[in-house]
């Protein structure tokens, strides 16, 4: 079994400037591999990808129904938000609505990536707050856990009730024995699984059943938050919530960084798990739009697509330079 596969190729005239190399696995609700591009076992950090994941304990230990969380609560704690004000907002609502606030976070200041956040900043010479870090809702998730356990402030410890508990609804909805962790952008551990761990979560999520148990009717909750507010999982621009608006509900991603990204497809049963070797951005949005246009849930010739893959790169004047498409071996 070859360990990468060509995934994407960047042309510019007649010469491939680029080429990403990665992985992906499909996986049905039983486990089964439905398809596998590359080692489908190697290990991988799932960086953001996983979010939906580390908010089950969330759900699960009550603290959601305990704090009145609601559909945009849920979002917001499996987004990689632009810190927008339509994030930002929010996020200072749920602190001050548990009596804490942004200095209680621990995921570090970080310069927003919506524009009009970032230029009002600048206009009022103002520095970025941990707020604006894309993971806040992530972090104010984690907040609201703690406080329902009444743990230390320290909550990104890995050895905190609230990361155990995160490392636990890894390994049990994947069926993978975590390797160990390394520590993410947002300074929480990110504990590491393979591709088809990763990608067995996400069927978990797809084939969950709401009212079959309690670990089940969270992933319902949280598979629902994500689709009924694609914008707040990420934002303007951003493949999330671009291709999430197309798909129309027939299937959540998740990206995560340094090329990595995960797909929940309820519709067809199954997860998706996708790692890009060098991390390039351009290219796993293009394979993630590849393969979801190959399922039948996402349409080849619509703007979310065409926005990624046999995608013209054009020069500042506006000429014709290249191209970004999946490769003859992946498509």
């Amino acid at each position: 079994m070859s360990e990468h596969v060509l995934f994407v190729e960047r042309w510019r005239g007649e010469f491939l400037e680029c080429a990403h190399y990665g992985q992906a696995v499909i996986v049905d609700g039983s486990g089964q591999i439905v398809n596998a591009w590359g080692n489908p076992h190697a290990t991988v950090l799932p960086r953001s990808s996983c979010k939906m994941v580390q908010a089950l304990p969330l759900i699960e230990s009550g603290a959601a129904e305990r704090y009145s969380l609601n559909s945009e609560h849920l979002a917001l704690a499996c987004s990689s938000h632009q810190g927008g004000r339509i994030h930002t907002d929010r996020v200072t609502a749920w602190l001050s609505g548990l009596g804490l606030g942004e200095t209680d976070l621990r995921c570090g200041p970080q310069l927003p990536n919506d524009l009009p956040a970032r230029n009002a900043l600048i206009i009022a010479e103002k520095t970025p707050c941990q707020i604006h870090n894309n993971c806040s809702g992530k972090h104010s998730g984690f907040l609201t856990l703690n406080k329902h356990l009444g743990g230390s402030v320290d909550y990104i410890d890995p050895s905190h009730p609230v990361q155990k508990a995160s490392l636990a609804a890894l390994e049990e909805t994947s069926g993978i024995t975590s390797a160990g962790y390394g520590i993410d952008g947002c300074s929480a551990p990110n504990f590491a699984t393979t591709l088809y761990g990763l990608a067995r979560s996400m069927a978990f999520f797809a084939n969950a059943v709401e009212g079959n148990n309690l670990r089940q009717t969270a992933a319902v909750r949280l598979r629902n938050a994500m689709m009924a507010h694609p914008e707040l999982v990420a934002g303007e621009t951003r493949a999330c919530t671009e291709i999430m608006n197309e798909m129309a509900g027939r299937g959540i991603i998740k990206t995560g960084a340094d090329g990595v990204f995960t797909a929940i497809l309820p519709t067809l049963g199954f997860g998706l798990a996708l790692k890009i070797q060098d991390g390039s951005t351009v290219a796993s949005n293009c394979a993630i739009a590849a393969i979801l246009s190959k399922l039948g849930v996402l349409e080849p010739d619509s703007v979310a697509a065409k926005n990624r893959m046999n995608t013209i790169v054009k020069s500042r004047r506006g000429l014709d330079a290249g191209i970004v498409k999946p490769s003859s071996e992946f498509a």
